[in-house]
């Protein structure tokens, strides 16, 4: 491996689904992460989000790239590619 390879920015391509879960006595309903797919391209997260949000248990779907700096392991904020149904506001994300 190179002193560049070291430093390159890896990118990572992420659909996130959501459940609804009902919380407390009064029955208030919050979202819950349920599965995370992790894929090689950022067509491949939004065609699975776009298939996923389809399945009766899923409330909403994200997909959304982060950037991952090797070096630090420090990871950037989400860029958005898609946000289908009933997603989080971002500052929850």
């Amino acid at each position: 491996m190179t002193d560049s390879d070291k430093s390159a920015v890896k990118v990572h391509y992420i659909c996130q689904t959501y459940v609804e879960k009902a919380v407390g006595r009064d029955g208030q309903v919050t979202l819950k992460i349920d599965k995370q797919f992790e894929h090689s391209t950022a067509s491949e997260a939004q065609n699975r989000a776009e298939r996923e949000v389809r399945s009766e248990k899923c409330a909403g779907v994200d997909a959304y790239t982060v950037s991952e700096d090797p070096n630090s392991g420090e990871v950037g904020s989400p860029s958005f590619l898609v946000r289908l149904g009933n997603v989080p506001e971002f500052d929850e994300f």
